[in-house]
């Protein structure tokens, strides 16, 4: 029987006091263990930032890649054994700013693989400048008359690709977080959770006492409806809805490549000799 324990680490954790990401990282826990997946069929990947750290603390495979770059590696982790069970750990410039270009691309070829976006609107681990998610006009050390820009909205974004998959949830809301990345983790193809994450730090705005007073349970009742999804997704201020914005079925990407019917390339026999004819000939 696995239970939450089996996915300890012995790394110090280093996160603040308060912070929202040892949220996650109970609800990942929990999530692993009620689905009964064992450490060693488990693969997390992530990128650089304080929700990059996720791995470190949990006993399981794990690679702890460049800024932004978490997704195509978890394509070619799937690739070459589609029978693990992926999770990113990304946090919202890491996957939104530096790999926006990479999450745009794992949705559109709907990789099979749970993204679990960290989403406190700062750089945590950088000193707290604003990110892709900061809210307009936020002052922060680098941005001491406010930000300018329109926050990116990642679920909406998610949405107008094609995701399969798109939920929010609340690092402080543990229970609820976990069913939704045990129900992320089931989808077949891309599943993205947008988490609101606190920073306890930097973002002395988005708190854990703001967002308990404007978040509540919203499962789409009609997961397939995407104008429902989208007007979930787009909803903001004094009321944020977390749970299942979108849900429906598609072909994921390595059941598209015929090359892949007869199983992962970890289990099949390399041949050099093939490999040196290929070579020769181009």
């Amino acid at each position: 029987m696995v239970t939450p324990k089996d996915f300890n680490s012995d790394y110090q954790n280093q996160w603040c006091p308060g912070c929202g990401n040892f949220g996650i990282l109970e609800a990942m826990k929990d999530a692993l263990a009620t689905q009964g997946i064992p450490p060693e069929k488990i693969l997390i990947i992530s990128g650089i930032g304080q929700a990059a750290k996720t791995p470190h603390f949990l006993n399981c495979n794990m690679f702890h890649s460049l800024h932004g770059r978490a997704l195509p590696l978890a394509l070619g982790a799937k690739l070459a054994n589609h029978d693990l069970k992926i999770i990113v750990n990304s946090g919202d410039g890491d996957c939104y700013g530096e790999g926006g270009n990479h999450f745009m691309h794992a949705i559109r070829r709907n990789t099979d693989l749970t993204l679990l976006v960290h989403n406190n609107q700062v750089y945590g681990l950088t000193k707290g400048q604003a990110s892709p998610t900061s809210g307009l006009g936020m002052t922060t050390s680098l941005q001491p008359d406010g930000v300018i820009s329109e926050p990116f909205n990642g679920p909406a974004v998610a949405l107008s690709l094609g995701a399969g998959f798109v939920a929010r949830g609340f690092s402080g809301n543990k229970d609820h977080l976990s069913r939704l990345i045990q129900k992320a983790m089931d989808h077949k193809g891309v599943s993205l959770i947008d988490i609101m994450q606190p920073c306890v730090s930097f973002n002395k705005i988005n708190t854990f006492e703001w967002y308990k007073e404007r978040v509540y349970e919203a499962d789409n009742p009609d997961p397939e409806n995407l104008p429902q999804a989208m007007k979930l997704a787009m909803e903001w201020g004094d009321a944020i809805p977390i749970g299942i914005f979108y849900q429906t079925k598609k072909p994921d990407f390595t059941s598209r490549i015929k090359g892949l019917e007869k199983g992962p390339l970890i289990f099949r026999n390399y041949d050099p000799e093939k490999a040196n004819i290929i070579l020769q000939d181009s």
